[in-house]
């Protein structure tokens, strides 16, 4: 078999100068793209990262305010410092519980209040026997700043919290 050195088909275009014949000029139509797009696709990624950790900590504060609420419920008594109420014992256990988890439970602030009713919004006493069968709420807040650790978005105005309505179901005995 013969090989021909010459080919009968013409000879493929050839690029001079960087551009197809018959091509518009798009000479850094990529550099402004990129430049468009990238503070867009940035702005996103930080903010799906923030509210990541927003939702961390509304989480948190919430299991605080849960186990908080099942250690009021349960008899105690036994558990008191000496000279410590149940409110005391109970707002500590929440700080003690943020701070394993990360948050400074210093800067929680924490409010155990009457729910319902013409005391609502008034302060709760769990030791109180008169309470028992009342409904309450434990209320945690704090703010924003104390959380933010990573300041991609810096918003001191705002404050995360949690709140939880519990029953006081502890029947005092009254001893005689």
């Amino acid at each position: 078999m013969i090989m021909r050195r010459f080919s009968t088909q013409p000879a493929a275009p050839t690029f001079r100068g960087g551009h197809r014949r018959g091509m518009t000029t798009r000479r850094g139509s990529a550099t402004v793209e990129f430049a468009v797009f990238v503070p867009v696709f940035l702005a996103l990624v930080l903010g799906t990262i923030q509210n990541g950790h927003n939702i961390d900590v509304k989480h948190k504060l919430h299991a605080a305010v849960r186990q908080a609420g099942r250690l009021s419920s349960q008899d105690y008594r036994g558990r008191l410092l000496p000279g410590q109420t149940a409110n005391q014992k109970v707002i500590l256990d929440i700080r003690n519980q943020l701070k394993a988890e990360g948050i400074n439970g210093d800067q929680v602030q924490i409010t155990i209040t009457h729910a319902d009713g013409p005391l609502a919004g008034a302060p709760f006493d769990l030791s109180d026997p008169n309470n028992s069968l009342k409904r309450y709420r434990i209320h945690l807040e704090v703010p924003y700043s104390a959380v933010n650790a990573n300041g991609l978005f810096p918003m001191s105005f705002e404050k995360l919290s949690a709140s939880l309505v519990f029953r006081r179901s502890i029947i005092f005995a009254v001893e005689e």
